[in-house]
């Protein structure tokens, strides 16, 4: 459980030694160091998330297609290579993957308020809980395995929204 994780302690060690991919690596990972907070990270991470899916939610369709597209890739390179060198298959620094996740549970919808703060719930009930298979999907190994359930419990709470949003037009 990520959420009752400390920090890593070698992290700032390895970033002073570390060249300028890995350490644009750590910063991404990390969310530019949200990751650091030694509390609730993936929360936090998620929080701070909301802006980025704010400034998302203002592209145009293929464009936030695209984005968001690019922002998984760069989350399983940054957090793949975090992993490795952190030597932890998933560190609780790496929290760029529920950046990822809030993103996908905001695809395509508008980002009113409403949808901002039950995307916010929804997503981390579902990455919390882990219903399945998200949980299987913690077994992936490297970059693709910590973003992978992410993006799953992002998908289950965008559908949610959809729902909630039919029912309630």
């Amino acid at each position: 459980m990520k959420y009752l994780r400390a920090p890593t302690q070698n992290f700032f060690e390895l970033f002073k030694k570390a060249g300028v991919l890995d350490k644009l690596a750590l910063i991404l990972s990390s969310f530019f160091g949200v990751g650091r907070i030694p509390i609730v990270p993936g929360t936090c991470a998620t929080l701070a998330g909301i802006l980025l899916a704010i400034a998302f939610a203002h592209l145009e369709p293929m464009a936030g297609t695209v984005a968001l597209f690019l922002f998984i890739l760069l989350s399983i390179w940054a957090s793949d290579k975090t992993a490795k060198a952190l030597k932890n298959h998933d560190p609780a620094e790496v929290v760029i993957d529920e950046v990822a996740g809030l993103l996908l549970t905001l695809y395509l919808l508008p980002a009113t308020g409403f949808n901002l703060c039950l995307s916010f719930v929804l997503f981390r009930v579902f990455d919390i809980l882990k219903p399945y298979p998200i949980r299987r999907l913690e077994k992936v190994r490297g970059g693709a395995g910590i973003v992978l359930d992410d993006l799953l419990a992002g998908i289950y709470a965008n559908l949610c929204i959809r729902i909630v949003s039919l029912v309630f037009p």
